[in-house]
């Protein structure tokens, strides 16, 4: 007997989510390893943001910077197609924050 987590059905359904949130996040100009940065409760209202069910694992988060990063690249090497125009990198402040100047 084989458990749904781990059947063909649970792998199309993760690798759907992945697609559809690094859909989202991709437009948002957030990068793979500052997805991963983000403390799970931040993720947790972006892959709902993404109208997706948070992932229950951090495999799907993985997959989704891979994907992310798969798109930069893509997006560096045809920077004139369509794809690879960000719509919405205004909003990445809403999840990534930048660093804070230390007072000197």
């Amino acid at each position: 007997m084989t458990d749904y987590a781990h059947s063909d059905a649970a792998a199309k359904s993760r690798a759907e989510k992945a697609r559809r949130m690094a859909s989202y996040v991709w437009q948002r100009g957030i990068t793979g390893a500052e997805l991963l940065a983000l403390p799970a409760s931040a993720r947790r209202k972006l892959a709902r943001a993404a109208e997706t069910n948070p992932p229950s694992t951090d495999e799907t988060w993985v997959t989704v910077a891979q994907l992310l990063d798969e798109k930069d690249s893509w997006a560096a090497r045809h920077p004139e197609h369509p794809a690879a125009r960000r719509e919405h990198t205004d909003e990445k402040l809403l999840w990534v924050k930048p660093p804070i100047a230390p007072w000197l």
